[in-house]
């Protein structure tokens, strides 16, 4: 069997708070429903805690473990897909959290279009994804206020990259009506400091050290708001950190979204002491998510070939811009500019790629003329369709 992990304790608080006056807005029935008492978690260390796994879990780890590494070798050196990868995760994580948006105006959003605030906010996802992935031979508490701050800086500014100083709660009106109630906000630094030296430990399978973390990471919320993509975003971290991959990154939310009940379960097991659910959620999630990923590689492999179609010769400067289409799910002429292709050359090309209906004009974000590729927003789109099909 799979070790015993230490139980999250509890001790009883009540709630209003002594001396905060209730809602006045709540009826009456309302403000005795979430009157009270109520349990509030305290989180027990892990930094030394040894991680013993049953043989099945240790050959499921690994096995999923070598699938991964042998998928990112293929990318060494870089590839479109890793980018476009990169984002259908982010997207993922957030449409855990109930945010979905188009990939095209998620694309859109990134480049500063904000009339649309959900794609807004996976467009910092994706950004809090890339700071994880930047930061990964950095695993401390600072990097994940970093992580943080990419997330929110925007939609949440005073909050953004800071741990919490207030009780939070998940579910419910209060902490009274609460499914789970995190430790006191006055001993977060402390636990996740703990948590920080368990993440810097060599001898636990990556992916299990991910899932563990992850769930320990969810456990103590540090955060008024952006736990959930926070924490799964330091997971790619954690795998990236252990040479797991390094050049793409890995799937998880995509396949967590088939069945985010389990998911969802998994971690309140954890905070039971069973530590082998939530590790067999990222496994499955993992392995379930990769026939996925196949496929949108199949798909942008399409947008490449359709692209080099449009031409009677294969150009440098219409290498560049494939890449870039493969790459970039909306982009501006001043992007292909920076990677070789003059304005006048880059224009030309993109308009007979509009003309074959690959490319779609968006007019201009913020004083720039932008295009979005038709072709790639629907591969991302079908991507996300697959994985939020439900099991």
């Amino acid at each position: 069997m799979t070790s015993s992990w230490p139980v999250v304790q509890y001790t009883e608080h009540s709630w209003p708070p002594l001396g905060e006056p209730a809602d006045p807005l709540w009826s009456n029935r309302r403000r005795k429903a979430n009157k009270g008492a109520y349990p509030q978690a305290v989180v027990p260390k892990i930094a030394n805690i040894k991680v013993e796994l049953a043989a099945d879990v240790t050959t499921m780890v690994q096995t999923v473990n070598d699938d991964l590494t042998r998928f990112d070798a293929q990318y060494e050196g870089g590839a479109p897909f890793s980018a476009v990868l990169l984002r259908s995760e982010s997207s993922a994580s957030s449409e855990i959290e109930h945010l979905t948006a188009n990939a095209r105006r998620i694309a859109l959003a990134r480049l500063g279009d904000g009339t649309r605030r959900n794609a807004s906010l996976i467009a910092r996802n994706t950004m809090a994804l890339e700071a994880a992935l930047q930061l990964a031979n950095q695993l401390d508490v600072d990097a994940m206020l970093k992580m943080h701050h990419a997330l929110l800086k925007d939609s949440d500014p005073d909050h953004a990259g800071r741990l919490r100083e207030e009780a939070v709660w998940i579910g419910g009106q209060s902490p009274v009506t609460a499914m789970f109630v995190p430790p006191e906000h006055s001993t977060v630094p402390d636990a996740l400091e703990d948590l920080v030296a368990f993440m810097q430990r060599t001898d636990i399978p990556a992916m299990a050290q991910a899932a563990i973390a992850h769930a320990q990471f969810e456990t103590i919320h540090p955060f008024t708001d952006g736990n959930g993509r926070t924490g799964r975003a330091l997971v790619s971290a954690i795998l990236r950190s252990r040479g797991t991959t390094q050049n793409f990154t890995v799937p998880l939310s995509s396949g967590l979204l088939t069945n985010t009940n389990d998911y969802f379960d998994a971690l309140n097991q954890y905070r039971q002491g069973n530590i082998a659910p939530i590790i067999d959620q990222f496994v499955t999630a993992t392995q379930s998510s990769m026939g996925n990923v196949q496929v949108l590689l199949n798909d942008i492999e399409t947008v490449r070939d359709e692209i080099f179609a449009t031409a009677q010769r294969r150009t440098k400067n219409l290498e560049i811009v494939a890449r870039l289409c493969t790459t970039e799910p909306a982009f501006t002429a001043r992007m292909a500019q920076e990677h070789g292709v003059s304005l006048s050359t880059a224009y030309k090309i993109l308009g007979r790629l509009v003309e074959q209906g690959i490319l779609r004009s968006e007019g201009k974000i913020t004083g720039q003329s932008v295009w979005s590729v038709r072709v790639l927003t629907d591969a991302l789109d079908a991507f996300a369709e697959r994985a939020g099909r439900r099991a």
